[in-house]
């Protein structure tokens, strides 16, 4: 019988969090990560500077067991989550400002 797939992630659930009115950004990062300090800085001055969008950051030491259920295996990694709190992106590594508000797009349009 095969497995049953993964959850995905509920910010209510697993971190006690709200969703953005328009999108989320949940960055998964490491405490040494210096890409991952870099990426923070891309995803927050992008949520504060789109109405209804948030960034959370999730150090995945203090949550193993969430990452490992989400298949994060590098650090940064972001989930754009539309509205309703469902993944429409992931990707890893750093995002240029361009690169996040492209996303935000796509995540907008579906």
């Amino acid at each position: 019988m095969p497995a049953e797939p993964a959850a995905g992630l509920d910010l209510a659930r697993d971190l006690g969090l709200p969703v953005g009115a328009r999108a989320t950004f949940v960055q998964f990062s490491s405490t040494f990560c210096a890409p991952c300090r870099t990426t923070r800085r891309v995803l927050e001055r992008v949520a504060t500077t789109t109405e209804g969008v948030v960034h959370v950051e999730v150090d995945v030491a203090d949550h193993v067991a969430l990452g490992e259920r989400l298949g994060i295996t590098a650090t940064p990694t972001v989930l754009v989550l539309d509205a309703e709190g469902v993944e429409r992106i992931r990707a890893a590594g750093v995002p240029t400002p361009t690169q996040a508000r492209a996303a935000l797009a796509a995540v907008s349009v579906r």
